[in-house]
């Protein structure tokens, strides 16, 4: 007897999107499990919640890859360049997961409580990035600022560009595609250009003295 292909978990994370985007978080597992070709207990196997797959199959990950890599970036190679690349990586970060939940909540779709996480959203990226700049304050590579200050500027700023960028719903096409990494040599030069003048305007205020 042949043996069924493997699905994948990206293959459940797409089946769960199209339910979830389509119906909210109301969405049937069962009906994910029957349009991903598997039983329902099978995705359980590999998400331990609904409210985990719900975030998975959204994009919103218990820790996306930007906040992942400014682990490495802390006090090492050149801060503003390092700042831009960052503030890339969460713009592209914020363009995938804020068409899908402004359609959610256009349709009025509640929300789960986020498994295992004591700040979500804005509060946690705020979060993350003042713990970053304050490293760089106590290594002087920055001067003495009001880091959550910064980092609410950087995150607010570039979550207003994406909002401000949205086509009308209507026109917006929902990708089940993976997220794509920025590559920092081919980004389109009007993005990059807006993310280097941020940078460039609260870098006046915050470079090291």
């Amino acid at each position: 007897m042949a043996r069924k292909p493997k699905i994948t978990n990206q293959q459940i994370l797409e089946a769960a999107r199209k339910v979830f985007l389509q119906q909210g978080f109301g969405g049937s597992t069962i009906e994910i499990a029957q349009l991903a070709g598997i039983s329902e207990a099978s995705i359980f196997k590999r998400f331990s919640t609904k409210e985990e797959l719900f975030f998975a199959a959204m994009g919103l990950p218990e820790r996306p890859l930007w906040m992942k890599e400014l682990e490495n970036l802390c006090g090492t190679g050149n801060l503003k360049e390092n700042l831009i690349q960052v503030c890339l990586q969460i713009l592209e970060f914020y363009s995938e997961v804020l068409p899908r939940f402004m359609m959610l909540r256009s349709r009025g779709s509640a929300f789960p409580e986020p498994c295992n996480r004591k700040e979500q959203g804005l509060m946690q990226d705020v979060k993350v990035l003042t713990s970053f700049l304050e490293r760089e304050i106590s290594l002087s590579r920055l001067r003495p600022v009001n880091a959550k200050i910064v980092a609410h500027i950087l995150v607010g700023t570039l979550m207003n560009y994406v909002l401000s960028e949205q086509k009308p719903f209507s026109q917006t096409s929902f990708t089940t595609e993976p997220v794509k990494d920025f590559d920092l040599e081919h980004q389109p030069k009007v993005v990059f250009s807006f993310v280097q003048s941020l940078v460039e305007a609260i870098w006046l205020g915050i470079a090291p003295i």
